[in-house]
């Protein structure tokens, strides 16, 4: 504006002079070279100004655009935070619940504890007991001793059978006749039968076919002498045969054979509470 402002102010000085005075060559020329400048200067203003209102004009469309994504980062940091929130809300809830579950298994580990070392006492006791009333027996062949938390009564056969027999004789009879004392005071233990034999072939013994007829006949005598001599209840036993495949003694000597054939009972206390616990 300064620049036409300049050159209004010297045409009208031009006309002026042009009315009242004959101006020289020189003064002319200087005067027309004073407004060809002003008029170089109003252009390049006019260039300048253009290319000014055109960096206007794009800062306007980068401020919108920048104001556009800085609404769509505050959008996007607005849910982060939710989304932290909620996380850590619900991690909160979860550490409580991971932590009750955890006061609750611990309460039922001290339970199975005490159930298992109640079981533990249960079975010494009666290991103690069958010492005492079978004492008379253990050189004959007889032992009582403690085995995965269950007690095991093992007869060697010569104990309670003729060679090839399942008919108990009378020594057997007087043994199995102590066990069942204690055994008649004792109704929260569960009892099994298991026979066991040798690896020699069976023969000449009538329809006992083989070694696993015969531990399972003898082990079904010892049954029924406990069931209907004795009179412990039916409920509380089972009969198994083991044949050979269990041997407690190596080697082929008598005297390995002469353990391995044997009638176990196996004693465990009935476990209702504990199972009732691990459910």
């Amino acid at each position: 504006m300064k620049y036409l402002f300049g050159l209004l102010s010297a045409i009208v000085v031009l006309s002026s002079l042009n009315a009242c005075v004959v101006l020289s060559s020189k003064k002319y020329r200087t005067l027309v070279s004073q407004c060809d400048s002003i008029a170089d200067g109003l252009n390049n203003a006019k260039v300048k100004i253009e290319s000014l209102e055109g960096q206007i004009a794009q800062l306007r469309i980068d401020t919108i655009r920048l104001n556009q994504q800085i609404a769509a980062l505050q959008g996007k940091a607005d849910q982060l935070h939710a989304n932290y929130t909620s996380l850590r809300s619900n991690s909160a809830s979860k550490i409580n619940q991971l932590s009750e579950d955890l006061k609750k298994r611990e309460a039922r580990l001290k339970e199975v504890e005490e159930v298992l070392r109640k079981r533990d006492e249960a079975t010494n006791a009666l290991k103690d007991k069958l010492q005492k009333a079978l004492l008379g027996f253990q050189q004959s062949g007889l032992s009582v001793d403690i085995r995965n938390g269950k007690v095991y009564v093992s007869l060697t056969d010569k104990l309670l059978f003729d060679t090839g027999s399942i008919i108990i004789d009378e020594k057997g009879k007087l043994a199995l006749q102590e066990l069942a004392k204690v055994l008649k005071n004792q109704p929260e233990i569960n009892i099994s039968v298991e026979g066991h034999t040798d690896n020699q072939r069976v023969a000449h013994l009538g329809q006992i076919k083989d070694n696993w007829d015969l531990s399972v006949l003898r082990a079904t005598s010892v049954v029924r002498y406990l069931t209907e001599i004795e009179k412990i209840e039916n409920t509380r036993i089972t009969a198994t045969g083991k044949g050979e495949f269990q041997p407690i003694a190596s080697g082929s000597t008598p005297d390995s054979r002469s353990r391995n054939r044997r009638i176990e009972i196996v004693l465990s206390p009935k476990l209702d509470e504990l199972y009732n616990l691990i459910k």
